[in-house]
């Protein structure tokens, strides 16, 4: 019997044994079926998800963000703060640290459901490496095949990858509610803060969302949220990761969100969308892809400077309306609401708020400017509701003295009725009882644009008066005539074929036939004719027919190569007409190639883009590419600037740069911006008008900055008598570089060497001895070998040089370095001289 019983045991323990080796072989034939047609984990090494690209102004503040479908901000596992690591391993695997990638039990659990459901249903507990195979590789299918292959990439995740990286991965891949991926977006979208200020009880409930964040919503779901939450804490207290008194205090702290309006959202905390940062977003697309930049999780460090960004759209802003209001014309409502819109409550407030909150394409942008809607109009006067206001004692009315702008309005019934979304500004007042002024967006628009002359770099652009109500940047995008101010490359494709600023040119009329039996009759602006005059003149004055008659002699196709070369165009049309500024350009090209003018003529692209580092910080662009020359040579001496080396190409000879320079510093002080102009530096400028000033114009600079500003309808038309570059432009330029000459500084322009001064009577042409002096006296600065001869010889239309007689340096008794400024005063001008070591009275 004993032996029957050994052998029946041994038989059953056979059976068993055989029955585990089946079991394991079938178990190991699954996992090699389900496993051999997956992907390698090695790749997530190198994990790259879709994330967040910044900008930030170039004091490191974040201006703007651009996160495509996902909105993630890539945190690598040692700047993960240990209580949100502790938080989410506490609430979703406790076993992380221990198990092989799968926890053995839950898995059974798992499967048994299965079975007892036919498959239909299976319950979670998945490790986090499960989670993270789910997330990243086999997608989101209930099913027992995709819980295999979790299982089986999750163990080599484990085994290749490391539980860090696997940690680190995963707590930026979650999906966390409120398009936030990964706990550095979820905790500024509910929090407003950055990963490494989060509480305990913060990250216990952000640990609470991968289940399923909209049940765990802390507005629509708080009791059930905080109940969660406290869970999570009281698991993190068992796993030893907080004590007893930090449990107790986390416990019992109120789930304080942005989405209950507890915290300012981070949206809030970001600058509105604007021309400048819109450009950024362009510019970089344009570079690195429109379909990667966005989630490229780049970091972008601009050149904008915030504070004469917003000195530039007032400046821009207050010409634009000043011209509006002008013309006398209200042209009626930015919006209508229906009027049952406007009664009742919605959320314990007025209809109207919500109505007019609804209302898009508003200037709300604009500083001191409100959305607002007129609840009721009697009488002369019509009450509104304001936008972010409260009603006040007696409401907020628009009376008759706010209309006197507008033609023919006496009352406000005149122009208003119920329903109307109209703009009003913030004048003052008491917070109870605020003054408001009726406004309107211009229908006139314009666009400014500033930029450093040596590096390129776009301190400010303002595309518009409100990006919020038209996006299209009129700086960058805009295609319009320059008129006059093309001019100086007409004058300096003259200056580089043998003219000087004293070159003599006829102001007479003259006939051009441009084909088909037809006569183009060119004239200046005051239809008059003033004969022999200066280039310098010609310029100062803005002369058409010299422009005209100079461009014919030396060449449109030599015009349009020097339009190019600047970059203006990027073909011109050698026409004549089009040596007067006929043919479109923007006002980005322009301020670009005035600013070569002022660097001496070296090529300087503009960016708004100083910097851009990938999500690994590496720099995988720089714009400045000029090196100091000091760096591998010598040390710096304490209070003494390096010297930059410039790997630049000249686009122009630097002494022509410098005489058309001076000829533009004439238009600014004496010219047609002669007023309008007075940064108490030297600068230079031009004006443009087109015809029948449809477009105005003014771009000048400095020694350290160029801006220009341009003005017209967006569908042109004529702006009206009197309407001109400088009266409308030139003063949008002074008020901002009046602010950018105290912040940046500017001083003279440099003389480049291989000339020398003379005298010259800015009338005629004459050359003058050197102790010459008066309001005709002008010292011009002529290449060695191109001083004016003398005696007055009409050729064609021209003319060198002068009648007068010549005074030697030895009969004035100086040496020949040695010259007069307009002060009165013998400066001497060494041979690399700078315009900082003369008066500015006449030498420039």
């Amino acid at each position: 019997m004993t032996r029957f019983i050994f052998s029946f045991l041994g038989g059953i323990f056979t059976l068993l044994t055989l029955g585990l080796v089946m079991s394991a072989i079938g178990v190991g034939a699954i996992f090699y079926v389900y496993g051999r047609d997956l992907p390698e984990v090695a790749y997530l090494a190198n994990y790259q998800p879709p994330t967040v690209t910044r900008i930030y102004s170039p004091q490191g503040e974040i201006i703007d963000e651009y996160a495509g479908d996902e909105r993630r901000i890539y945190i690598p596992f040692e700047e993960i703060p240990e209580v949100v690591k502790d938080a989410f391993i506490s609430a979703e695997d406790k076993n992380f640290y221990e198990h092989a990638g799968f926890d053995l039990r839950a898995i059974a659990a798992a499967i048994y459901e299965a079975i007892q459901t036919r498959g239909e249903t299976l319950r979670g507990a998945s490790t986090i490496p499960q989670q993270t195979a789910k997330n990243l590789i086999v997608g989101g299918e209930r099913a027992i095949e995709r819980k295999i292959k979790e299982v089986i990439l999750a163990n080599q995740m484990v085994n290749e990858l490391g539980r860090e990286k696997i940690l680190e991965i995963y707590l930026n891949e979650i999906f966390l509610g409120q398009n936030a991926y990964g706990v550095a977006a979820a905790a500024q979208t509910y929090f407003n803060k950055q990963l490494s200020e989060l509480t305990i009880e913060e990250a216990a409930y952000l640990a609470v969302l991968p289940k399923a964040p909209s049940n765990y919503h802390p507005v629509r779901q708080e009791k059930r949220a905080v109940e969660r939450r406290n869970f999570v804490l009281r698991e993190m207290m068992q796993n030893g990761y907080i004590d007893a008194d930090a449990f107790e205090a986390a416990r019992v702290a109120p789930l304080l969100t942005v989405q209950a309006g507890d915290r300012d959202g981070f949206k809030t905390a970001l600058p509105d969308r604007d021309y400048a940062s819109d450009e950024i977003g362009r510019q970089i697309r344009s570079e690195f892809g429109a379909n990667t930049f966005e989630a490229a999780g780049l970091t972008i460090r601009s050149t904008i400077d915030a504070e004469m960004q917003a000195i530039a759209a007032e400046a821009l802003r207050e010409a634009l309306e000043d011209y509006d209001r002008a013309q006398g014309e209200w042209r009626g409502a930015a919006a209508t609401i229906a009027p049952e819109e406007l009664s009742g409550e919605v959320d314990g407030e007025p209809a109207w708020r919500a109505a007019l909150g609804r209302t898009q394409k508003l200037a709300r942008d604009v500083k001191d400017w409100y959305p607002a809607v007129v609840l009721e109009v009697g009488g002369s006067s019509a009450r509104i509701g304001v936008e972010g206001w409260r009603d006040g004692t007696d409401g907020h009315w628009i009376t008759p003295d706010d209309l006197k702008w507008i033609r023919g309005a006496r009352a406000a019934s005149d122009i208003l009725g119920v329903g109307d979304v109209i703009h009003v500004r913030h004048e003052g007042g008491t917070a109870e009882d605020p003054v408001f002024s009726l406004r309107q967006v211009p229908g006139v628009q314009g666009a400014f644009m500033a930029m450093d002359v040596n590096t390129g770099r776009v301190l400010a652009m303002q595309g518009g008066f409100s990006y919020q109500v038209s996006n299209f940047n009129r700086a960058t995008q805009g295609r319009r005539q320059p008129g006059s101010a093309f001019k100086p490359f007409v004058y300096a494709a003259a200056l580089d074929s043998g003219f000087t600023p004293a070159t003599i040119v006829i102001d007479a009329p003259i006939e051009v036939d441009v084909g088909g039996g037809r006569v183009w009759r060119p004239k200046n602006a005051s239809n008059q004719f003033y004969g022999p005059t200066p280039l310098r003149t010609g310029i100062e004055r803005s002369r058409n027919l010299m422009t005209v008659r100079l461009a014919e002699e030396v060449g449109m196709h030599t015009v349009a190569g020097y339009a190019e070369r600047f970059g203006v165009y990027d073909k011109m049309d050698p026409f004549l007409a089009n040596s007067l500024g006929s043919q479109e350009t923007s006002l980005y090209k322009m301020v670009s190639a005035y600013s070569m003018f002022a660097n001496g003529g070296e090529r300087v692209e503009p960016t708004l883009v100083d910097r851009v580092q990938d999500r690994w910080g590496t720099t995988v662009y720089r714009h400045d590419q000029r090196t100091f020359r000091e760096a591998a040579t010598r040390e710096i001496l304490p209070g003494a600037l390096p010297k930059i080396t410039s790997n630049r190409k000249q686009v122009m000879n630097p002494i022509t740069a410098y005489q058309l320079t001076s000829m533009l510093r004439g238009v600014v002080e004496r010219g047609t911006a002669a007023g309008a102009v007075n940064l108490g530096v030297p600068t230079a400028g031009k004006t443009g008008t087109t015809n029948d000033a449809r477009d105005v114009w003014f771009v000048g600079f400095t020694s350290t900055i160029a801006a220009g500003c341009y003005i017209g309808y967006d569908q042109p038309k004529p702006l009206g008598r009197g309407a001109s570059g400088g009266r409308m432009c030139a003063p949008v330029f002074q008020k901002f570089m009046k602010k950018a000459v105290e912040k940046y500084g500017a001083g003279r322009f440099a003389i480049p060497p291989g000339g020398m001064f003379i005298k010259i009577d800015r009338f005629n042409g004459a050359r003058l001895p050197d102790y010459a002096t008066g309001d005709n006296v002008v010292a011009e600065y002529f290449r060695e070998g191109e001083q004016p001869v003398f005696g007055i010889a009409f050729d064609g239309g021209f003319a060198m040089g002068a009648n007068l007689p010549m005074f030697t340096d030895q009969e004035l008794g100086r040496p020949s370095n040695v010259v007069e400024n307009g002060d009165g005063e013998l400066v001497e001008v060494p041979d690399q001289a700078t315009v900082g070591e003369i008066s500015s009275g006449g030498l420039y």
